[in-house]
């Protein structure tokens, strides 16, 4: 029986996947119940012999200890798997959470330092593009300068040898001689004006050694003969720097200096902001090391500093107000008797510039006019501290017909023109002899609308505020 039953195992095994099976039940020739399992082959014609069933059974036993053996092996694999997954779920809290986000990271990081050096990289290079046009700028200066002082070598030799022997003993003897050099041509000093009259006691005379005399460079003073080309310094970034007013202080107290700079952008209604620049590299480059809220605002572009104070209009009033620059106060205010204001006298250009206030060498002027001077300039000297008016001088120039004004030693300048590139300093009001007369000195608007120009007598150069463009000119005075 036990080899039957083998013989039917082996035939079951051998037909896995085959047809349907039959069980019969019958009795034998002895007449015993006999069950009978068959399954038709899918691949034999008969049952093999027993020898081959057996043979097919450790087929099948080595079949199966062959798959027991790769599962085994796949527990194993799957049992490592479980393990390193642990492993990496337990060290997770500890360390990276996420391996994708914390390359994410990594990434942003990196992204975030290249932009910032790229940043850094074009702040050095816009940096170096501001030296270098100041380099140019100061090599444009020099060359000016030794070509100024070869021209005067010239013109001392040239007057010692034929043109004025008389005037040069005059101001040996007296300083302040009365004789005159006939015309000579301004324009062999690059001065580029008109034939003029100059008196021989005004010509720089030099000593032996070739220094100019005493009473001239200690005085500083003398009349504007000739005006330079504009120099550019900053452009104004937006439309409310149209027009505008800038400023150095002649006589900067601490914890200001030469280089310390003042702007004010007047477009507008409500004019307050002043901004402050430590040095001028940061004015060329835009960044204000502190910006000044006036407490009442400001009118045009009459406003000046001195002494650490500045000077300006009350909006809408005839009111000239001091502010201290260092403690935010304001020290001083007083009205002008009588001048005019918001667009009563200005000058030509507009722009509500009745009340110009200008520093020279001896101090604080203020150029308005009056309906008692029926439009004329008046132009009075301020105490700087108290405002107090000490006196005034009423000039024979029409406020209304010149664009701009320039105190320089005691006397007033005019410009002829706020917009022809062909302009001219054409009349001089002298507070010292009260007496005016016509000049053809040429000034340039380069940007064709100059809403200010003011006197720096420490820089011996003119401030100008030309169509969103601050510009300098430097000047050259005939010593007295």
């Amino acid at each position: 029986m036990p080899a039957v039953q083998l013989l039917l195992l082996a035939c079951v095994a051998w037909s896995a996947g085959a047809r349907a099976a039959q069980l019969r039940k019958a009795n034998d020739r002895s007449g015993r119940c006999q069950y009978t399992f068959s399954v038709a082959s899918p691949h034999e014609s008969s049952c093999p012999e027993p020898g081959q069933a057996m043979s097919a059974i450790q087929d099948l036993q080595r079949d199966s200890s062959a798959q027991r053996a790769d599962l085994e092996a796949a527990k194993v694999r799957l049992n490592s798997l479980e393990n390193l997954l642990q492993q990496l779920t337990r060290a997770q809290p500890a360390g990276i959470q996420d391996p994708a986000q914390e390359m994410q990271r990594e990434l942003g990081t990196l992204r975030s330092e290249h932009d910032q050096l790229e940043t850094a990289h074009s702040n050095l290079l816009r940096d170096k593009s501001v030296l270098e046009e100041e380099k140019r700028h100061l090599r444009q200066e020099n060359e000016d300068l030794v070509r100024r002082l070869e021209t005067s070598r010239q013109e001392v030799a040239s007057l010692r040898r034929s043109q004025c022997p008389q005037a040069r003993d005059a101001s040996q003897d007296t300083p302040q001689g009365s004789k005159e050099v006939s015309k000579w041509n301004l324009g062999f000093q690059e001065l580029k004006s008109e034939l003029t009259e100059v008196s021989a006691s005004r010509i720089p005379q030099e000593h032996p050694s070739g220094r100019l005399r005493n009473e001239e460079r200690n005085s500083g003073c003398g009349e504007l003969v000739w005006i330079g080309e504009p120099v550019t310094v900053r452009t104004a970034e937006a439309i409310n720097g149209k027009y505008g007013v800038w400023m150095r202080d002649p006589k900067p107290p601490y914890p200001y200096t030469q280089e310390t700079t003042w702007r004010v952008d007047t477009v507008g209604t409500d004019i307050r902001q002043v901004l402050e620049y430590d040095r001028i590299s940061q004015f060329v480059r835009g960044h204000p090391s502190k910006v000044h809220v006036l407490p009442t605002p400001l009118e045009s572009t009459g406003a000046a500093v001195l002494a650490g104070s500045l000077y300006f209009q009350g909006a809408g009033s005839r009111a000239v107000i001091r502010y201290e620059l260092n403690t935010e106060t304001v020290r001083a205010q007083k009205e002008l008797p009588g001048a005019g204001y918001h667009g009563q006298f200005p000058y030509s250009w507009g722009g509500y510039t009745d009340i110009d206030l200008a520093v020279d060498e001896s101090g604080l002027w203020a150029i308005y006019s009056t309906e008692a001077a029926k439009g004329a300039i008046v132009l009075s000297k301020l105490n700087p501290e108290s405002l107090e008016l000490q006196q005034s001088w009423e000039t024979n120039i029409r406020k209304q017909s010149v664009a701009n004004a320039f105190v320089i030693c005691g006397t007033l300048y005019t410009v002829s023109s706020y917009s022809s590139a062909d302009a001219t300093v054409n009349f001089a009001y002298d507070t010292g002899s009260g007496g005016s007369k016509a000049l053809r000195i040429p000034f340039k608007n380069q940007y064709q609308y100059s809403s200010m120009v003011d006197y720096n007598p420490l820089e011996r150069k003119l401030f100008a505020w030309d169509n969103f463009n601050m510009v300098t000119y430097d000047v050259r005075l005939a010593a007295l």
